[in-house]
C-alpha cells in the first residue's frame, strides 16, 4: 500500500488515508524469535531489505517460504547480507511446488555458497509438507495446507502462534490445526468476497469457531482503511500494521 499508480502518479489508495502511516503497508512478511533468540523469516517479498531494517533485523538462522508468488519470493537476493550475519548458509524450508519455483527463478542462491563474503545469497533446500512438525530455529513448526485458489500455500503454527497469509478456504484438517490457538495472524485482503484471498466475514466465521485470544489481520489492500478499522473491527480482532510487536506464547 498504497498501488502504483493513482490520478497524480503518488499511488492507488482506494478508501485509505494516505495520511494514516498505518496505511503505508509493504509485503507481507514476518520474522519469529524463540526463547534461545533464534529467528525463523517467513517469506522474502520484494520490501525486505527496507523491512528488515526498519526493524532492526540483522541476523535470521532459517527462512520458510510459504508460496511462490512474487509478493513473497523476489526478496531472496537480500538474504546475502544475512548470510554475511550468519556466517552461513541460510537453511529455506517450503513445499516441492514451491521450491521447484525457486529454483527456476533463483537458480544461484542453490550453487555451493561463496563463504565467508557470500558475493551471491546462499541458501540450502529442505522440502517440507503440510501435516509435518519440523524443527526450525530451535523451533517447532507445524505446518498445514492453505487453498489461495491457483496454488496451495503452507500454513503454520508455533506453540501459540498461527499464520495465515494467502488464503481463500481453510479445509477442515488446517482447522483442526488450529484449534485452541492463542494469537493468529491472518490475511484479509479487502471487505468484501475475493476470488484467492480471505475476506473479513470469511475471517469472523473462522473466529467463531477457533476463537483466538488474539487474531491479528494482514494482506490488506485498499480496502482497509486503518481509521475504519479500528472502529468497526470486533473485540479481539485488530489490524497489522509495519513493525508491529506481538508478544506470544510459543
Amino acid at each position: 500500500m498504497p498501488m502504483v499508480g493513482g490520478a497524480d502518479g503518488l499511488g492507488e489508495w482506494g478508501v485509505c488515508d494516505p495520511a494514516e502511516p498505518r496505511n503505508q503497508r509493504t509485503r507481507a512478511s514476518i520474522v519469529v524469535e524463540g526463547e534461545d533468540g533464534q529467528r525463523l523469516l517467513v517469506d522474502a517479498g520484494p520490501d525486505l531489505r527496507s523491512q528488515l531494517l526498519a526493524c532492526g533485523i540483522g541476523r535470521v538462522e532459517a527462512l520458510l517460504v510459504t508460496h511462490g508468488h512474487a509478493d513473497h519470493i523476489m526478496g531472496l537476493d537480500e538474504i546475502r547480507p544475512l548470510n554475511r550475519s550468519l556466517g552461513d548458509v541460510i537453511p529455506v524450508y517450503t513445499s516441492a511446488e514451491t521450491l521447484a519455483e525457486l529454483r527456476a527463478r533463483f537458480d544461484y542462491v542453490f550453487r555451493p555458497s561463496t563463504a565467508p563474503m557470500f558475493y551471491r545469497p546462499a541458501l540450502a533446500p529442505h522440502e517440507v509438507m503440510p501435516g509435518q512438525v519440523v524443527t526450525i530455529a530451535g523451533m517447532d513448526v507445524a505446518l498445514f495446507r492453505q487453498d489461495h485458489k491457483v496454488l496451495d500455500t503452507l500454513g503454520l503454527r508455533i506453540g501459540g502462534f498461527g499464520y495465515s497469509t494467502d488464503v481463500v478456504a481453510l479445509p477442515e484438517e488446517s482447522l483442526a490445526a488450529l484449534e485452541g490457538v492463542d494469537t493468529w495472524m491472518v490475511d484479509c485482503f479487502q471487505r468484501t468476497p475475493h476470488s484467492v484471498h480471505a475476506h473479513l466475514e470469511m475471517v469472523l466465521g473462522w473466529v467463531e469457531r477457533l476463537k483466538p485470544r488474539r487474531t491479528v489481520l494482514t494482506h490488506m489492500g485498499v480496502d482497509m482503511d486503518w481509521a475504519w478499522m479500528q472502529a468497526h473491527l470486533p473485540a479481539g480482532i485488530e489490524a497489522a500494521y509495519d513493525g508491529m510487536v506481538l508478544d506470544i506464547p510459543l
